[in-house]
């Protein structure tokens, strides 16, 4: 019985910290659109979710996942109002193409950003993601350059 009253407070204190960290949802918008959501982890770090549609190139849409842990670099003070932060971090991705070029793909990927907060729940940020690995159907290497702009409710 001890183990169970024991079980259900830790469910129950893991549940109540995950709810009581900032996060925010919202989109990214790069080398195509994507889907963002960001959960803060132990002081300002955060880990970032982006999911979403390449751009087309050679008739191939491609379609991603990017997921990436940001380290909180610097909070500058530079407004009475809202935070900023200076952030940069290591991530992986995967990828998916179809059309004519059918391939897939896993890469590491690295984000140098700036982000905004407003005193409302509005976040801004401005990004440069660069990813590189292995691709099936000899799309492998360097992938291009992102510099994304994110639009985010903070909640």
């Amino acid at each position: 019985m001890k183990k169970i009253i024991l079980m259900a407070a830790m469910i129950i204190g893991f549940a109540v910290a995950a709810t009581a960290q900032p996060r925010s949802i919202g989109a990214r918008i790069g080398n195509g659109a994507e889907i963002s959501y960001q959960h803060t982890l132990g002081g300002a770090n955060f880990l970032e979710i982006d999911g979403g549609l390449g751009l087309p190139f050679d008739g191939t849409l491609s379609v991603g996942a990017t997921g990436i842990y940001n380290f909180m670099i610097a909070q500058p003070a530079w407004t009475d109002r809202g935070e900023w932060g200076f952030y940069a971090g290591p991530g992986a991705g995967v990828g998916l193409g179809v059309g004519d070029a059918n391939f897939f793909n896993l890469s590491v990927a690295g984000m140098v950003g700036l982000e905004y907060t407003f005193w409302f729940p509005l976040q801004l940020s401005l990004d440069f993601r660069q990813s590189v690995g292995v691709g099936f159907n000899g799309h492998g290497g360097w992938y291009p350059s992102s510099v994304g702009l994110g639009v985010r409710y903070r909640f």
